[in-house]
């Protein structure tokens, strides 16, 4: 089988190399370039660690290596995309949009074609149900990432390969750490992955600038401070609102008058809520398991990148899905996804952009 392996430098897609060779399988090593170059400004994303490690993984397995770049084409598509989002009062999911656009969408019509299948590390398995493909979750619930892959198709599952999804975390530091390999203690990446170690906030500031507004109190409605643009703030937020006698969380935006609205307490009933609506149409990654019309089917879901799942119901009204959760969830943000699963928890089946309104 001919593999392009998609290698990060980091612990979890060196392993995927072993773990393939394991099989018989001599991959060819793609490192993704997506930094930006210093004329866009900010984006300083030093790669020389990451190629140094990628280059010894594929000089100890044997395996050809390619440095490609599509950094053009993830600010065409992921950081524009963010930048608009944010514009909007939504709250965006770069990461989410990078795998769609970028790592299995660019890559595949530039390099993937080529290959037979793509193998990557992400925490996530394929499941095969009447010649079908299903994208479904791994071995390890704190690490599973199928959440990030919820904006996937049919052509883009069937053609990858997860080579750790039936690993826990420890059992692949395990592997690397047996197999001396120089990421193996390394610390998982944490953030947006193009901004490096640009703090997100001056990302922001740099594309959008700053507009003092105020921040109400939405319990009673008065002023209780001010900010500096909407855009800074999303929905949950604790942190960054510069509030006394908190702790106090945004709860939601005007965006035309660029109000914040915060509410105080350690748990305010503000936060909460269980309905969701998704922007239509809903995405199904490998066909819609349902009869039409969908009314309350027994979904699992999440809103977040989060070990657990919440249990509720799906219904579709109008032209509009709508998740009815069994329990109350906190920080609701639009533009956010709501990822839905089988009951089970097993089959990742569909994802949708959480809508502005409920209506």
């Amino acid at each position: 089988m001919n593999v392009a392996a998609l290698v990060s430098g980091g612990v979890d897609s060196s392993v995927v190399v072993y773990r393939l060779k394991e099989q018989g399988i001599t991959p060819t090593i793609f490192y993704i370039r997506i930094g930006m170059d210093s004329e866009q400004g900010y984006m300083d994303c030093s790669a020389e660690e990451d190629i140094e490690i990628t280059t010894y993984i594929a000089r100890k397995y044997g395996c050809p290596l390619e440095i490609v770049s599509l950094h053009q084409e993830y600010w065409d598509n992921v950081v524009t995309y963010t930048i608009e989002a944010v514009k909007q009062g939504l709250t965006p999911n770069p990461d989410i949009m990078c795998n769609k656009m970028i790592k299995f969408g660019v890559f595949e019509q530039k390099y993937g074609f080529h290959f037979d299948k793509i193998a990557t590390g992400h925490y996530a398995t394929t499941t095969a149900i009447n010649d079908k493909i299903y994208l479904s979750t791994a071995k390890d619930h704190h690490k599973d990432q199928t959440y990030f892959l919820g904006q996937l198709d049919f052509m883009q599952v069937s053609r990858l390969l997860f080579p750790i999804g039936d690993l826990l975390k420890s059992e692949v530091r395990t592997i690397a750490a047996a197999e001396q390999m120089p990421c193996a203690t390394r610390k998982d990446s944490q953030g947006i992955c193009f901004l490096g170690k640009i703090n997100y906030n001056d990302f922001i500031r740099r594309y959008l600038g700053e507009k003092e507004g105020l921040i109400v109190d939405h319990e009673t409605g008065k002023i209780i401070g001010k900010h500096k643009g909407f855009w800074f703030h999303t929905i949950g937020q604790r942190r960054g609102l510069g509030l006394s006698g908190g702790p106090w969380f945004c709860v939601d935006k005007d965006i035309d008058n660029n109000i914040i609205y915060a509410s105080c307490g350690y748990d305010p009933q503000t936060q909460y809520g269980k309905t969701i609506a998704l922007q239509p149409p809903l995405h199904f990654i490998t066909d819609n398991p349902w009869n039409e019309p969908v009314d309350n089917i027994t979904i699992a879901f999440k809103i977040r990148h989060t070990p657990e799942f919440t249990m509720g119901t799906l219904s579709k009204q109008d032209n509009r899905y709508i998740i009815e959760s069994s329990e109350k969830i906190q920080g609701i943000a639009p533009g956010q996804f709501g990822v839905i699963y089988d009951k089970d928890c097993k089959l990742c089946l569909a994802s949708g952009m959480i809508a502005l309104s409920i209506v």
